[in-house]
Order: C-alpha cells, then structure tokens, then sequence
C-alpha cells in the first residue's frame, strides 16, 4: 500500500492511497479459503467446493467486501499514523474504474480528505473571575403563587332555580352529537362532557353559543372546523351539533385551607406553601444558573481564538439557516429584530452564531476531556427516561427507541456533558454571590454580537 500526502495547509488534510491488485487478489484469495468449508454448494461434499469455483460464483462479491475492508484499514492507518483527531468523517473519492477494481484487474487508488481538530489551549480557568445572581423568593411572591394555584383549581357548585342561564366563565354538563350533512361523524359524539365557557376547549364558536343555555334546554350549535383541523375529512366542513344542557354550574373560587391541598394531593396547607416556595427557589436558580452560564460562554468565547474546521462551521450554519427558513415560512415570520434584515444581512450574522457555536463547542469539549467528564450509564438512562416521559402514552415506545438509537442517545448526552463541563470550570473560577431583584434576574438581556 502506497500512501502519498497531498495537502496538509491549515485543519486540511488530503491523501492520495494505492493499494496494489496484487494485495486485493491475495486478501480475495485468503477469504475464499475461510469461506469454503463453510459452504454447501449442489453437487460438492460440505468443505469439498473448489476455490476456483467459489471464486466463479462469489468472486465479485467478495472482492467488494476486500475493497471496503481495505478502504476503512487504510483510512484508520492514515489517522492513527498522522496522529490527528479528524473532525468529522473522512471523504473517500475513488480514482479509476471501481469496476475493473472488482474484477481483480486494477488497482484500487482513491484520495482521501478530512479536516483535523485544532489544537486548542485553554485559558487558565482559575483566572476566571463570575459574578452569581442570587434572589430568594418572598412570602408576598408564595402568596401569590397559592393564589394563582386556587384560581386555577376553582370549585363549581349547581345554579338552582327557575331563571338560570349559563354565563360566562360558568361550568355546563353536556350530551353532544355532531353531524356532518346529516350524518354523525366519528368523535363527535360525548356523554356528561364538562366543559368550561370561556375556557377555549372547544372549536371557535362552540361555547359561544352555549351561553345564556338554561339547564335541561336542547341546543344547536353550528361551527365552521378550522383549516388546519387534524381530521381530513373535517377541515373548514360546517357541522351542526345537538347539545343537551343537563347542568349549569357556577365558579367558586377555592378556600386557601387544607382541603384545596388535599384536592391537590397534598397533605396541609402549610406543607403546600413549602411546595410552592420550593418551585420558586428552583425558578429562579434556574434562571441564575442561566446568567452565569451565559457570562460564562462569554468569557470563555473572547479569551479563546482558533481555527475552525469550516465544514463544522458549514454545517452548524446549514442548520441554523434551515430554521430561519421554517421561520419566514410560518405564520408571524421572523422576529421583530431580523424581520427587517435582508438575507445577505441575516446570513453574515448567522455565521458568527454558527463559528461561536463551533468554538465553544470544540473548547467545552477539550476541558471535559482534560477533566475526564464523562456520562454514566445510570445519567444516560435517566435522561432517556424523562425524555420518553414527555410523550405520555408513547413513553414506552420512545424509550425504547432511544435504547437502540446511538444518534438519538448523542443527543441526549451533549446537554448532560456540557453542564458537567460547566460544572467543572465553575468550581475552578472565583464565583462571588450577588443579591439582585426579581425584575433583574428576570430581565432579558441583550445578547452579544455572534451569540
């Protein structure tokens, strides 16, 4: 095997590799060898076939087995030799007629092209100096929250009486049944649905004209699907539903005592408020750990420069890119901000986003290797399990998926590797508490130039 180095500027690398008849014959010739007693061929004894009649028959299909073994032993022996970290999977392009390769009678020559890591040096992260948001949430604030939580969980008692109309806001027990040109349609029939006026649980149009409805009183209600209605055979259809009223009830807003804890599944009130300002401690760390992190990135994104692997960068920009398309296509487009950019604008931009992604992507990656961060299997299977809770009644079937998917696991694993690599430079740099407002560790901040 003749292997030639035919550029090596920059984070490229191209290789020029030949791999003589000769030696693809005699691997053709030693695979036929392991392969004979293994095969039952009409009219030989089992182990008995003829070499040559082996080669006649399978000849070719082995041989594209020694070419693609051969192509991956080269293409490793090139990394392993140049003693690289390609970034990202080697491009093969074969060089003269593949087929006369098969057939024994050529050579097999191909260049091989990939880009190699940069070689990064890492700041001295003690020297990082961060400045963490701190905020404790207030009595006013769980009050708030508890008040929030009743007005979401209100109680409904029956109207009574010869004058009772439903009102908005107002809970009705209904029978239903919907009808397309006539005919009842498949899921458009229910039995003592409850449903909220108001609430927008229903298709436009449907609780509308349920108010002012008495208890007991028959009603039609005519709506129009919308457009974008999952079932083909009702999108934008008119349909006319006869609704029985069996009951009207009123909103009561709900006591702050132990029974509404209890409805909600918790043991007092006191250990509900404990619950609530637990949530609100774990909100607002959360948005801490977000500023400090982003100050973080900051940091570490303006003390670092070097060279990126463009296709990296060509390839972070084609995703971003792909969804800034999506975006213009949707309804309400772009954001107020990019709305009125042009392209040329928009993609300048764009780039910087993507080579700061790359950048940061790459250093977080060389301190989490320095630092031996890895991922257990039991961290693995937990974030599998939570990511499979999020389809509900699908759950089984994602987890199982992302069990057999090594792509989809990669995916879980770089969030779960980046904040341990956070984690790690952040308990090597000076970080001092800070106390600021809600309105401050809430606020929105500018982001920088490349974010």
């Amino acid at each position: 095997m003749q292997i030639v180095e035919k550029s090596g500027e920059g984070l490229s690398r191209v290789y020029g590799v030949t791999i003589p008849a000769s030696d693809l014959n005699e691997k053709l010739e030693t695979r036929i060898k392991e392969l004979t007693p293994q095969l039952t061929i009409r009219g030989f004894r089992p182990g008995k076939v003829p070499p040559a009649h082996v080669r006649r028959l399978h000849g070719k299909a082995l041989m594209a087995e020694v070419v693609e073994q051969s192509l991956s032993e080269s293409t490793q022996k090139i990394i392993e030799d140049s003693k690289v970290r390609p970034a990202g999977d080697p491009d093969l392009k074969p060089d003269g007629d593949l087929q006369q390769v098969i057939e024994g009678k050529a050579d097999l020559s191909y260049e091989i092209s990939f880009e190699v890591m940069p070689e990064i040096e890492v700041m001295d992260l003690s020297s990082i100096a961060l400045t963490r948001p701190v905020y404790e949430p207030t009595d006013e604030e769980v009050a708030e929250a508890l008040g929030e939580l009743a007005a979401q969980n209100k109680t409904y008692e029956e109207r009574t009486g010869k004058t009772v109309k439903a009102r908005k806001d107002d809970k009705v027990v209904i029978d239903f049944v919907g009808r397309l040109d006539g005919e009842a349609f498949e899921g458009g029939t229910a039995a003592d649905a409850e449903l909220v006026l108001g609430a927008g649980q229903f298709i436009p149009g449907f609780e509308d004209q349920l108010v002012g409805a008495k208890p007991g009183s028959d009603v039609t209600v005519k709506v129009t699907f919308p457009e974008d209605y999952p079932a083909e055979n009702l999108k934008g259809k008119e349909v006319e539903f006869e609704v029985k009223v069996k009951a009207v009830k009123a909103p009561k807003d709900s006591e702050l005592d132990d029974a509404l804890a209890e409805r909600l599944g918790v043991e007092s009130l006191d250990k509900l408020k404990e619950l609530l300002k637990t949530n609100l401690e774990n909100q607002y760390a959360g948005a801490a750990r977000f500023k400090l992190k982003r100050a973080l990135l900051d940091v570490l994104d303006s003390k670092h420069d070097f060279p990126l692997p463009p296709k990296m960068v060509e390839s972070e920009f084609a995703s971003i890119w792909r969804q800034v398309q999506a975006d213009k296509a949707r309804e309400g487009g772009l954001s107020e901000e990019d709305a009125g950019k042009t392209d040329e604008q928009l993609e300048a931009e764009y780039r910087k986003i993507a080579a700061r992604r790359v950048r940061l992507g790459l250093l977080m990656a060389e301190i989490g290797r320095d630092g031996g961060v890895t991922i257990s299997e039991q961290e693995l299977a937990e974030a599998m399990r939570q990511e499979a809770m999020r389809y509900g009644p699908q759950a089984q079937q994602v987890f199982d998926f992302l069990r057999r998917e090594p792509a989809a696991q990669a995916q879980l694993r770089a969030p779960i590797f980046e904040e341990k690599v956070v984690d790690l430079i952040l308990e090597k740099a000076k970080v001092e508490d800070a106390r600021i407002s809600r309105e401050d560790l809430l606020k929105e901040e500018d982001m920088p130039e490349g974010y």
